[in-house]
């Protein structure tokens, strides 16, 4: 089968042995996977870091966790899907990736695609909504519909996970919602997805809250350089507030956090599939309900960029454009 590789980390992404084209030998699905037919993915950065590691892999390794195809064949002691179905999903990260052909992936972390959008469309939401709503109703542990008189401050908006937090936020709490984006056209995305306010986190962040009457929020869900902001987002947390994040800053110094008694939620979409939880099928269910809210015109793609084809010098492209840090939304490709 077609897949694209490396073999190397650490290389720049202008190298082009940093991805490229390769033939794989066809994956057999395991008791409780999918075989699938990849038709579209879309890029994250986490597929920018884990290619950004050091040394050597040994055997070429396949990147990639989104995806959208069609059910091949299923394993043994599948339940929920048969040879034919519309799938998208994020997948495992200790499982070889999405760019490929032919994927493998665990049945119990699997949705069945949105039936009013196209397979770019799709693919780009579900890594990103996962995570959204595990940050939203797992971490901070916010009831659909409550939140009522509280307020969420989003730093970093217009990104992937941004872009479907703000939409989820929006749409099935009742929490103010603030994001921050630095461009005039990454603002203009996060207002149109939803939030009532949007302010630049390139200036001070307590000055800005103050011109539109927030003196502190209660949640604060951190995207990005969450260890340069730290200062600033305990600062405008109320006491017994909650931060969240999902980088991985080298260092956070969370001793400031004890005088505010706030709570620090760290989020990995990964960590179900990971340990094999016994409530890993939670992922199958929130997919199963955000395609439902797609359908029902609730949410809406959150796709920046189409990349065209599945192929190395496209994935190279759309690697660089998310270390730039000026990706909106989600990029994907479509097409062997």
């Amino acid at each position: 089968m077609k897949a694209i590789v490396f073999t190397e980390h650490g290389l720049p992404i202008d190298d082009p042995r940093a991805l490229y084209d390769s033939e794989l030998p066809a994956p057999t699905p395991g008791p409780r996977d999918l075989l699938v037919e990849v038709r579209a993915i879309a890029v994250n950065p986490v597929d920018t870091k884990v290619r950004a590691g050091s040394g050597s892999t040994g055997q070429p390794k396949v990147l990639g966790w989104d995806a959208v195809g069609r059910v091949r064949a299923v394993g043994s002691e599948v339940t929920l899907f048969e040879p034919g179905d519309e799938v998208f999903y994020a997948g495992a990260i200790d499982r070889p990736g999405s760019y490929s052909e032919l994927h493998v992936v665990d049945e119990r972390i699997v949705g069945h695609k949105p039936l009013s959008l196209d397979d770019a469309s799709a693919a780009a939401l579900p890594l990103t909504s996962i995570t959204a709503w595990e940050l939203l109703f797992d971490r901070l542990g916010i009831a659909e519909k409550g939140g009522v008189g509280q307020s969420l401050l989003i730093l970093g908006a217009g990104g992937g996970v941004g872009s479907i937090l703000t939409q989820l936020a929006r749409q099935l709490t009742g929490l103010t919602v603030i994001g921050t984006a630095s461009r005039p056209q990454t603002r203009e995305w996060v207002s149109a997805l939803g939030a009532h306010h949007v302010i630049d986190h390139s200036q001070p962040l307590a000055e800005q809250l103050g011109q539109i009457g927030i003196d502190a929020v209660d949640h604060v869900i951190s995207l990005t350089h969450t260890d340069s902001y730290l200062p600033q987002l305990i600062d405008i947390l109320r006491p017994q507030g909650n931060l969240a994040l999902i980088d991985d800053p080298a260092v956070l110094d969370v001793v400031p956090l004890k005088r505010k008694s706030l709570a620090l939620h760290w989020e990995l979409m990964f960590t179900r599939s990971l340990y094999q939880t016994a409530d890993m099928i939670k992922q199958h269910e929130l997919l199963e309900r955000v395609a439902r809210l797609i359908d029902s015109g609730v949410l809406k793609t959150t796709l920046g960029e189409h990349f065209g084809r599945i192929e190395a010098a496209n994935l190279r492209r759309a690697h660089a454009l998310i270390e730039s840090g000026k990706a909106r939304g989600k990029i994907v490709l479509e097409g062997f």
